[in-house]
């Protein structure tokens, strides 16, 4: 399988080309360009040429058009969750889910609207404060949902009045090009492009003089460097990165029900989720309880090829990460005791099985830092300041959740985390109409609802004297 690049309404090849591989079987699975500095700048004078048509539109135009690009979501969902499992590795049911979600949060976008307010208005002065579109927006992508997240930054961006250039994962752009493709039958040339790259356009997109905001979801070592070299022209950020999540698990649970959302909340996507459950710590009295129900589901998980029907786990999305995994996983090893999983099998796919890990505590490589994969440790804690006090010690700040039949007091608690999202009896409750935010070193800015919309626009204030 071929996917071309979307520059100016056109299907882009290069000189060269990029293996694409599925994670589940190691062997190559489609190719893609490699995009130049070259191609990048033409992707921004595309978007720079396209943006004052596109902005002049009126809004239920631009609304319009992320509505048909909802509903070819919805049209093409099989095939395009088809090349998604193959590419990024997660089970055909989570990849559908991925399209559900992507169609979702279109359908949200396509109902937002740019709204400004009147401050003054009497017999001297007519004053407004309008919303105005930035112009270019550049959106750099990660590998773990390589659908999902380009329409996070794309929907409220067009509908805001904006053009898009879209720089995808090495590893996961199959999806992405295949999808705009099909959408490129209606929508303007220029409005939305995508450049394929090895990881080494960033600081070319990011430092253009012509891009007016860097929406970014990945790393936090790469947002900073994305700060850096956005910098030079002032350029808007939003960066949505890392977290080691914490969940705190108090004494009076439901200890199968509380381990079995526990389980969810962590081992989605194979662990390979910024919100994830990336450290549970659960009270000294159900420890030893919690720990082995938290192993049975694990040892029930089915991990293969995600196109295989019964898969409930697929692999590491990609080579790197999965050699990274291996690493925390024999540290977790040597600090404590593994309750299920551990185990890296022989054969072709970057497989790794559920693990559960007792007996760690902070300090331990596992616990301070980010898996992003399938690997829990769980911690044991004696009260509720302790707990606390430890949940925050982290440069991270992205997520966390805490469980208790006392809702009260589990709320009272979760007030006090610093995180950007904090969940109670739940974990990973997001939506279109949600703020996500993120603390310390996971991120600047929002993404999603009406907040994160408005981050696509420029306060402008008429100030009229009568």
């Amino acid at each position: 399988m071929f996917q071309k690049m979307l520059i100016d309404g056109k299907m882009v090849s290069a000189e060269d080309t990029i293996d694409v591989i599925n994670p589940a079987t190691e062997k190559v699975f489609a190719t893609v360009p490699k995009g130049t500095t070259e191609h990048i700048n033409s992707a921004v004078a595309a978007a720079k040429k396209a943006f004052p048509a596109w902005a002049a539109r009126p809004e239920w135009e631009r609304q319009e058009i992320v509505a048909k690009m909802a509903q070819a979501v919805e049209d093409n969902a099989d095939a395009l969750a088809r090349i998604l499992t193959q590419e990024q590795g997660k089970p055909l049911p989570e990849a559908l889910g991925e399209m559900a979600w992507s169609q979702g949060y279109m359908g949200h976008y396509a109902t937002l609207s740019v709204t400004g307010r009147t401050i003054q208005d009497d017999d001297d002065f007519d004053i407004r404060m309008r919303r105005v579109p930035l112009g270019v927006v550049a959106g750099i992508c990660p590998w773990n949902f390589p659908l999902l997240v380009p329409l996070w930054k794309i929907g409220p961006a067009l509908v805001a009045g904006n053009t898009v250039v879209i720089k995808p994962a090495p590893t996961t752009p199959v999806t992405i090009l295949r999808y705009l493709e099909i959408c490129n039958e209606f929508l303007p040339a220029g409005v939305i492009n995508v450049v394929t790259d090895e990881n080494d356009l960033g600081p070319v997109l990011t430092a253009h003089p012509d891009v007016a905001k860097v929406s970014f979801t990945g790393s936090t070592a790469t947002g900073k460097k994305i700060m850096a070299s956005s910098s030079g022209s002032l350029k808007r950020v939003t960066l949505e990165l890392g977290g080691n999540d914490p969940s705190i698990v108090m004494p009076d649970v439901d200890i199968p029900e509380t381990a079995a959302s526990l389980y969810g909340g962590a081992f989605l996507n194979a662990g390979q989720v910024c919100l994830a459950v990336k450290r549970a710590y659960v009270h000294e009295d159900i420890y030893d309880d919690m720990c082995e129900a938290l192993g049975k589901i694990a040892d029930a998980a089915i991990v293969g090829d995600g196109l295989e029907q019964g898969v409930t786990m697929g692999p590491i999305q990609n080579k790197a990460q999965y050699e990274k995994l291996k690493v925390l996983l024999a540290a977790a090893k040597k600090d404590g005791k593994i309750v299920s999983g551990g185990l890296v099998e022989d054969k072709a796919g970057y497989f790794i099985r559920p693990t559960i890990v007792r007996d760690v505590t902070d300090g331990d490589e596992i616990v301070d830092l980010e898996q992003f994969g399938p690997i829990l440790p769980v911690i044991k804690y004696k009260n509720t300041n302790d707990v606390l006090e430890r949940a925050n010690n982290s440069d991270y700040g992205l997520g966390a959740s805490v469980w208790s039949k006392d809702i009260a007091a589990a709320t009272q608690l979760a007030e006090r985390i610093q995180s950007g999202s904090v969940w109670v009896n739940q974990h990973i409750n997001i939506g279109p109409h949600i703020p996500m935010a993120g603390f310390k070193s996971s991120g600047i800015g929002v993404e999603q609802s009406a907040e994160g919309f408005e981050e696509y626009t420029q306060v402008q204030v008429l100030n009229i004297a009568k």
